[in-house]
């Protein structure tokens, strides 16, 4: 890549999914990119992430439609390359997605509203599901049915990370990793370049603070307070087993999702809940945990394989306090921009294209209107 004098310089802070995704977009437009990271690459949120490509339940019009943008970019990228890696290994896909209620509940009132926007969404009998994905043991599912939506699907955050960092460092984009936490500088209430914990400066025009569920902290250094939810979030990834499933479950006690690989990765609410945050960093996970977790998706699949225990990975889950993102430009700091959501997997292509196309142009996106900072102001600011 060739960049001029009149190419901005961007530093972009975070080394997740979103960093990525952005720095990539960014260096495609022609800027001259930095991307930093705390330590190293998809080692925060995006790499204990469920990664389910959806836009189901209800939420507001607006996020609706950027969560459709995001699908929407995943299914160009699939068109263009195929989703798969260098190796012929595929790591997004489009097999659907199958959720259902507690036996004491209902998902028809979910049903019918996904129906009236015109999300794909359809109602099957538990004897119905097998004919439209595999790999689900029927009588698990609550009597009443599920809801299958054809279009949802999966991808690997760390494979497309890879995929997305060979496109950045072709375009000239350059990565510091392990750098220790990274802040902002600002003078004169511009941003002007990012401080390492080491101490070195890196001068910028842009900077872009993607710190997952750190950014709130960030800009609250900055004197920008943010509203958040951030839980712990557990995700378990089982050793490879094989099973017929490959759409993603979200049933009443479990998640689950398949891997390139032949592993499972798993989470849920209540398994979250019983992480103990140790305050210093650390978490304890218990052992019942992760063999709950575990016998609970054996009971929701066919033929309730014996699942055993990988890895599991454990920390916090970037969740603004209204649940819509927090992305694009701060308006108190000049040539700041932040970016803070817990739908990070879905939103990934797309927010790294409107984030790059706001800073190169100049021009906001109509796309993200509805999620500036400026929302979480204190009544009377």
């Amino acid at each position: 890549m060739t960049t001029s004098s009149s190419s901005p310089r961007v530093v972009v802070i975070g080394g997740g999914i979103l960093g990525i995704s952005t720095a990539t977009q960014l260096a495609a437009a022609g800027a001259a990119v930095t991307l930093v990271t705390e330590s190293t690459l998809n080692s925060g949120a995006s790499g204990r992430s469920l990664s389910w490509l959806n836009s189901a339940g209800e939420r507001s019009a607006e996020y609706h439609a950027l969560r459709l943008a995001g699908i929407d970019r995943y299914r160009t990228l699939v068109a263009r390359t195929g989703g798969v890696d260098a190796g012929g290994t595929a790591f997004v896909r489009f097999d659907g997605g199958l959720t259902w209620a507690d036996p004491d509940a209902s998902y028809r009132e979910r049903h019918l509203h996904e129906k009236s926007i015109g999300y794909d969404s359809r109602w099957l009998s538990p004897e119905d599901v097998a004919s439209w994905t595999p790999g689900v043991d029927a009588t698990a599912i609550n009597p009443e049915g599920a809801i299958f939506n054809p279009g949802e699907g999966w991808v690997d955050l760390p494979m497309l990370g890879e995929h997305l960092l060979a496109a950045f460092r072709a375009a000239g984009g350059v990565v510091r990793d392990g750098v220790g936490r990274t802040t902002v500088q600002v003078e004169g209430g511009r941003a002007t370049g990012a401080l390492t914990a080491s101490g070195e400066t890196i001068p910028a025009d842009h900077v872009v603070l993607a710190t997952g569920p750190w950014v709130p902290r960030a800009l609250s250094e900055l004197g920008i307070e943010v509203g958040e939810q951030t839980p712990i979030s557990l995700l378990v990834a089982t050793k490879p087993v094989d099973v017929a499933l490959t759409a993603v479950l979200n049933t009443p006690r479990v998640a689950v999702r398949p891997t390139p690989h032949g592993h499972l990765v798993l989470d849920s609410g209540w398994s979250e809940e019983e992480v103990v945050d140790n305050g210093d960093g650390t978490y304890t996970v218990h052992d019942s945990t992760v063999e709950g977790l575990l016998a609970e998706a054996s009971r929701v699949l066919a033929g309730s394989p014996t699942l055993e225990l990988a890895h599991y990975g454990v920390g916090p889950k970037p969740i603004p306090a209204d649940g819509d993102p927090l992305i694009g430009a701060i308006d108190e700091i000049e040539g700041l921009h932040a970016i803070f959501t817990h739908s990070g997997a879905t939103l990934a292509l797309i927010v790294g294209e409107l984030v790059a196309d706001e800073i190169v142009t100049g021009q906001k996106s109509p796309l993200l209107t509805a999620f500036g900072a400026g929302r979480f102001a204190p009544v009377g600011r």
